[in-house]
């Protein structure tokens, strides 16, 4: 979910700075709403488990995407499936591009000995250059976002009217590497929760979450769990009205960023300097873990490798540090 979203912010600037080119964004019909607002953008859903699977499903998906006369081809995915396509369209004398992920300086920033740390290129700058490739130089500096949307009654019905601020909260990640500890995480909510002009706001997904969600609510007035209550364009219509989301390095940060929303993150076994940090926030809106005493860190670039002994390496992140910058 995560880097779809990443997609977003550079095809809204691609439709403002090239009106006159159309796009047709490939992708699982799922994320849809993520593109809704685009102009100049068509979604063409993406059916892996029927028509496009296997490898003759990807010839049909080919055949399906020659009939809307595309002129070039923009990898963003770089994997097995999207690199058969862009191929066939390379073979049939398109103009192809795709994202170079850079995979050899990231093992550099996370591998445990003779580790280079440094800065890399965001994902944002790798797909940009894509485009360039293409012939389309982006501008990234000076984004555009869209209106914050009316509220449903049907949201409103669970969250209320707004009133006071919203702060976001999304406290889970795919990597247990990656999640804040939950008992660090409810002293973060409780003593927010003191303060009567915030409503606190908790986003997750499946039956343990939701049940994770609902104890971090109860007995609490002005925090809410919209786990399992909303649909997904409900669920993307209610983070554009925050005032703040609070999320680990995970799908919901990269929503939320998409959407204009300040966005503070939560880093573990995963660094910002690896370019997954949430579109045009500030580095100081990313909290690390310790690295003084964690000096492997990062150990991993999805959050998916552990490392014995760094279990704990995201409690060097206290709950007044991330109070402090929510409240700043």
């Amino acid at each position: 979910m995560g880097d779809v979203a990443m997609t977003v912010p550079i095809l809204r600037a691609f439709s403002k700075q090239y009106p006159d080119v159309k796009i047709t964004i490939i992708s699982s019909p799922f994320f849809k709403p993520f593109f809704d607002e685009i102009p100049n953008v068509a979604f063409f859903a993406f059916d892996k488990n029927g028509k496009h699977k296997g490898f003759l499903g990807l010839f049909r998906l080919f055949q399906d995407l020659r009939e809307r006369n595309i002129d070039a081809f923009a990898d963003l995915h770089n994997v097995l499936r999207s690199k058969v396509i862009r191929v066939l369209f390379a073979l049939s004398g398109k103009k192809v591009a795709f994202t170079d992920k850079g995979r050899t300086d990231k093992k550099e920033v996370t591998r445990a000995e003779n580790k280079i740390f440094r800065q890399l290129p965001t994902v944002f700058e790798r797909h940009a250059n894509v485009f360039l490739s293409l012939g389309f130089p982006l501008d990234l500096s000076n984004p555009t976002f869209p209106e914050k949307q009316e509220l449903s009654s049907e949201i409103t019905s669970i969250v209320g009217e707004k009133t006071e601020k919203w702060i976001g909260i999304a406290p889970f990640a795919q990597h247990d590497s990656k999640v804040y500890p939950l008992d660090l995480m409810a002293q973060v909510i409780d003593e927010l929760a003191k303060n009567a002009n915030y409503k606190i706001l908790l986003f997750g997904g499946g039956k343990k979450e939701i049940e994770v969600l609902n104890l971090l609510s109860k007995d609490k007035e002005n925090v809410i769990s919209t786990a399992g209550k909303l649909k997904f364009n409900q669920e993307i219509q209610l983070i554009g009205n925050l005032d703040i989301m609070l999320s680990m390095d995970s799908g919901n940060a990269h929503i939320a960023a998409m959407l204009g929303v300040k966005t503070i993150t939560l880093w573990g076994a995963t660094h910002p300097f690896l370019g997954f940090s949430p579109f045009h926030q500030s580095l100081e809106n990313a909290l690390v873990s310790d690295r003084n005493l964690y000096p492997k860190l990062p150990t991993s670039v999805y959050g998916n490798k552990k490392v014995e002994g760094y279990q704990d390496a995201m409690r060097t992140i206290s709950p007044e540090q991330v109070i402090e910058k929510i409240v700043q």
